[in-house]
């Protein structure tokens, strides 16, 4: 099974439109004027860290036997993880790394947005 989970930080005050910025700037790459530019480096250290046990020939591909495998794809925007065959406590220390940086989950899958308190 696949699933991506997306994360971005909206300005404060701007208009939230989630299934726009998943299409346009997660799905796309698009800037969005709306959207905060992230600590990519940060964030991308920080999952390197908390995954350091598993296979990385780079910092956006990540694998290990019996746990599945993710893929990162960002832009100084959005962060999208495209996860595969992964346990669920493996992609819930994901959404934790990105909630650390004030970014909750997009499932597209459902679709909605979790944890949006963290807009204020």
């Amino acid at each position: 099974m696949s699933m991506d989970l997306n994360f971005w930080k909206y300005k404060e005050g701007a208009a939230h439109d989630d299934s726009k910025v998943y299409g346009l700037a997660c799905c796309d790459g698009e800037y969005m004027e709306e959207l905060e530019p992230l600590p990519v480096d940060d964030i991308l250290g920080e999952i390197a860290a908390a995954f350091s046990s598993w296979d990385s020939p780079d910092k956006n591909h990540y694998e290990k036997e019996g746990r599945g495998a993710f893929e990162i794809f960002t832009t100084p925007q959005i962060v999208r993880l495209d996860c595969y065959g992964m346990l669920g406590e493996d992609m819930n220390t994901l959404i934790d790394i990105l909630m650390e940086f004030g970014c909750p989950l997009y499932d597209p899958q459902v679709p909605a947005r979790f944890g949006s308190w963290t807009d204020r």
